[in-house]
């Protein structure tokens, strides 16, 4: 088994070159990647990633400079964000299912000078206006025929001769990863070397990795779970295997394929799986155990108990590390697991004064470890100084420490949606909808899912007749899809407070059931939208 060093790694070490650099020299020819047919040990690795940056500094691509990526889960994708920082570049991966005002948002706020991404693409940025930094796009296959766009487009590179690794710290940005805000656009979080060295290091502890495991995802490379699964892979030895998008009906198939014997879950997923008939080969796998964030309570037993997987929670921020864990063997459902070594936690009321044991408050989270937190957003120094009040990164979770220091999830102070995984920022879907011409006002919140995650919801206040499906429609290219409200309703006014704020709470308590339309079963409630009863002031 090798050893995961935990103290002291030293600098060099605390890089994505110095964790390459480390594998290959530490177990040069044992598997390390495997992407369909495309196998890599540690040196093949570091080769493939050296002429990556190769093909950015041969290109103009400099220390520094920064480089958007957009693309489902393809070996390219990976190769490139690595290659940024290998050479000292930073790459921005992006939700491929990104549209209209949040790409836009996305690509002028991280002042990207390149763009690889995948032809079909391609239209979605052409919509949008020209952006003055963005200097060149490569496609990672040649278009069939000539693509028109405002910029230089090309066939993605390629290079035979591997470029050095840059002179970095631990503290330089290696990555910067857009996750929606609450009550405004998305926020680039700079993403530190040091960051991806701990997020290894402590979930292949808390994990119980070895270099005898291979760790399957089928989670998108533009989120920090993915990626982090990489570094795992890296600091522990063991093998990395990059799936397909995730599909319940081949998940089973797809990982006993793989050899897996670890895999990455979201709740939503959990329950999806959970709720297919039984079958045969439930059981058809070498899957052990599986990192599942957020999964319902009531589904960790009967999980086990038909698939043989033990669904392991947490807690753990793009901004911050694998800050709360349980452990193979010590499970409590309903519970995210404890403060890990290395962190510090506090649990305050809306004054910042610390509340007792057992009683509800934000979670206020601080590191112990060098360069384990990310350094702040991109570009939003009022955001970045709000976040980090204090000097305590302000998770605005309400979470429940209790006396044995065991944690409890409560819900989201702010206003952000979860749904299948993806964090929605309320503010940008309003934003769409405004632009709707039948639509006065609009707000935005998350209701119960089946799934037990959120789905999302909206409340219209209309200039006239409102037909939900066409609104529905107006959103496709203009917002993910899975930030489109599934639920919608109309009402004369929205609930405010005397300070003119809506008052989500408010819709929140109504749930789904006061919704006139369901867009999953595409019917209205009722033949005719009914305005609502005024909101009593």
């Amino acid at each position: 088994m090798r050893e995961i060093a935990t103290t002291n790694p030293g600098p060099g070490a605390m890089t994505v070159s110095g964790m390459l650099l480390g594998r290959a020299q530490e177990s040069p020819t044992t598997p390390l990647l495997r992407y369909g047919s495309i196998r890599r040990d540690g040196q093949q690795m570091v080769q493939a990633v050296a002429r990556a940056g190769d093909v950015l500094l041969k290109h103009g691509i400099h220390a520094g400079d920064h480089v958007a990526l957009m693309s489902a889960n393809r070996i390219e994708l990976l190769d490139f964000i690595l290659g940024c920082a290998w050479i000292g570049a930073v790459a921005v991966p992006i939700n491929s299912a990104a549209r209209g005002e949040q790409l836009h948002h996305i690509l002028s706020n991280s002042k990207s000078s390149l763009l690889i991404t995948e032809t079909p693409l391609l239209e979605h940025v052409n919509r949008l206006p020209q952006l003055p930094e963005l200097r060149q796009i490569w496609v990672v296959e040649e278009p069939d025929v000539p693509v028109e766009t405002g910029y230089p487009v090309s066939a993605l590179p390629t290079s035979a001769t591997e470029a050095e690794p840059a002179d970095v710290a631990p503290g330089d940005t290696a990555a910067i990863l857009y996750t929606s805000g609450t009550t405004g656009v998305s926020k680039g979080v700079q993403c530190p070397h040091g960051q991806f060295y701990w997020w290894g290091t402590n979930v292949s502890r808390q994990l119980e990795i070895t270099d005898s495991d291979v760790l399957y995802t089928c989670l998108p490379l533009f989120h920090t779970n993915a990626l982090n699964a990489f570094s795992q892979a890296l600091v522990s030895g063991a093998e990395y295997v990059l799936g397909p998008r995730f599909s319940a009906s081949r998940f089973w198939s797809d990982a006993q394929e793989a050899g897996a014997t670890f895999t990455y879950l979201l709740g939503a997923m959990v329950s999806i799986l959970a709720s297919k008939p039984p079958a045969p080969g439930d059981r058809d796998h070498g899957i052990a155990a599986a990192l599942a964030p957020a999964t319902p309570a009531g589904l960790l037993d009967d999980f086990r108990d038909r698939f043989g997987v033990t669904l392991i929670d947490g807690y753990g921020a793009t901004e911050t590390n694998s800050i709360v864990a349980a452990s193979r063997s010590e499970q409590r459902p309903g519970f995210m697991g404890k403060i890990q070594p290395g962190f510090t936690a506090r649990v305050v009321d809306e004054y910042g004064l610390e509340v007792p044991a057992g009683e509800p408050g934000e979670l206020l989270l601080r590191s112990d470890q060098p360069h384990a937190f990310a350094t702040g957003y991109y570009q939003m120094p009022e955001a970045t100084v709000q976040a980090w009040k204090d000097l305590w990164f302000h998770t605005g979770d309400r979470v429940v420490i209790e006396p044995d220091g065991w944690l409890r999830f409560v819900d989201r102070i702010k206003d952000v949606i979860r749904r299948r995984g993806e964090n929605i920022s309320s503010a940008e879907v309003e934003q769409v909808l405004l632009e709707h011409p039948a639509i006065s006002e609009v707000a935005v919140y998350a209701v119960d899912s089946e799934l037990g995650e959120d789905e999302v919801m909206a409340a219209i206040v209309p200039k006239g007749p409102v037909d939900f499906r066409e609104i529905a429609e107006f959103c496709e290219p203009r917002l993910a899809k899975y930030a489109i409200p599934r639920f919608m309703l109309v009402r004369e006014a929205l609930p405010r407070t005397e300070n003119g704020k809506v008052r989500k709470s408010v819709l929140r308590d109504e749930g789904k059931e006061a919704a006139q339309w369901d867009r999953e079963l595409e019917k209205t409630r009722e033949q005719t939208p009914v305005l609502s009863t005024p909101v009593l002031k």
